[in-house]
């Protein structure tokens, strides 16, 4: 699941940056932290001989990439460009540098030059597309029976409506609101690319791409393997 958060307004019109994240993805970074930092501490701090070193080196290496994984991941979109925050990278396109925004086993940008960065914030949920689908598909053979003149089955449990008390209604009229059927991460998309599609040609929205390592991720976790790797050889 994906959360949209949209801040408002600034002054002349335009809209600060949306911001997606993954809400499951940033809880599991908080209880893999919390589990880390638990384990880790009590063996730093009761542990003896090499021990203490070891879960030191250990926590070093660990707790910046489960930060990278979980919690840092973003997309931040503005009028004039999307802000992508991967684990290792952070990748500004300006909407005049973006060719297209594709949805499959996982979401993706890809640039005028045929660059393609992964979206990790935006996670796609097979299950969540399918329990779309089904929904969609109630609410299509309902407003097909509304338009027949027909009556629609009511949904329930076994013993509710629509189980052995319920049977068919007389009321006719869709479960599910037009178009509101859509997995989280397909709702993001679908923003995303409006938002592209509505200012790519702007004269603000042009300039170039740029790649930026994030070496504030990748240098702690490098130290704390190699420091662990030292310590594991000398045994």
């Amino acid at each position: 699941m994906t959360s949209s958060d949209e801040q408002g307004s600034v002054p002349g019109g335009g809209i600060r940056d949306r911001v997606y994240r993954s809400p499951a993805g940033m809880a599991g970074g908080v209880l893999l932290l919390a589990l880390i930092g638990w384990l880790g501490g009590d063996a730093i701090v009761a542990g003896d001989g090499r021990t203490p070193w070891l879960a030191l080196a250990t926590l070093i290496l660990l707790v910046p990439l489960v930060l990278a994984f979980t919690l840092r991941p973003a997309v931040f979109a503005d009028d004039d460009r999307m802000r992508v925050r991967n684990p290792f990278r952070v990748i500004v396109l300006p909407w005049g540098q973006v060719a297209s925004l594709r949805s499959g086993y996982s979401n993706e940008v890809v640039a005028e030059s045929g660059q393609k960065f992964q979206l990790w914030s935006i996670p796609v949920s097979l299950r969540a597309r399918k329990k779309a689908a089904r929904q969609q598909d109630r609410a299509a053979a309902d407003q097909a029976a509304e338009r027949e003149g027909r009556p629609r089955r009511r949904r329930g449990g076994l013993l509710g409506p629509g189980g052995f008390g319920g049977g068919l209604s007389s009321q006719v009229g869709p479960d599910v609101a037009e178009g509101a059927s859509r997995a989280e991460g397909d709702k993001a998309m679908d923003e995303l690319r409006n938002l592209w599609e509505a200012r790519h040609k702007e004269a603000s929205a042009q300039g170039e791409v740029t790649v930026r390592w994030a070496w504030e991720i990748m240098a702690p976790a490098a130290v704390g393997a190699l420091l662990l790797a030292i310590l594991v050889a000398v045994g």
